[in-house]
């Protein structure tokens, strides 16, 4: 036997880490949604008023579904890639963002957060910036599917921002208490 790993055995090795990663994230992600109760009926959230360009609520759902997809894909081509100049620190950078991702709708649905949220989502930029930027070097379709992510965040910072804006104070706009209706 070689050391030398086959075309079919590096393939068998990538699909291995996608169908632990995708499926995770996916439940990572549904499990920090429904924590934090981020739905378009969320009474708090509904109690805000909304900058233009907010799009219906189902649309979160499937884009959210789309972008986990791609992360999770991303995040298998990143573990695939043994050998890789800094990979241990990317993955280290990669799980970081994952932990603000998942940390974004508790602080903001849940908790409230508005502020604090968008400087969430401002540290999740940088950290898709510097990923896509050094992903770029070992694995280009993983870069690619981190400006598609990046692209979202942008469009979600601005949103984030605006409703800010536009409801200072949102904090107080629906009592806290109908955080603790949503199911754990």
């Amino acid at each position: 036997m070689t050391g030398i790993a086959s075309k079919s055995q590096l393939r068998m090795s990538f699909l291995r880490y996608a169908l632990i990663c995708v499926p995770a994230l996916l439940l990572l992600g549904a499990l920090s949604a429904a924590f934090s109760g981020s739905s378009a009926d969320n009474s708090w959230y509904m109690a805000l008023r909304k900058p233009p360009l907010t799009p219906p609520g189902w649309v979160f759902g499937v884009v959210w579904t789309c972008l986990y997809i791609l992360l999770g894909l991303a995040f298998a081509m990143l573990l695939h890639a043994r050998g890789a100049h800094k990979r241990g620190r990317l993955i280290v950078l990669f799980v970081v963002g994952l932990l603000l991702n998942f940390a974004w709708s508790p602080l903001f649905f849940r908790f409230h957060e508005v502020t604090a949220a968008l400087v969430v989502i401002a540290a999740m930029i940088v950290i898709t910036i510097v990923l896509a930027h050094r992903l770029w070097t070992i694995r280009k379709l993983a870069a690619a599917m981190m400006l598609v992510y990046l692209a979202w965040l942008m469009f979600a910072a601005a949103l984030n921002e605006e409703l800010l804006r536009l409801n200072p104070g949102a904090e107080a706009v629906a009592p806290a208490a109908s955080a603790t209706n949503i199911p754990l």
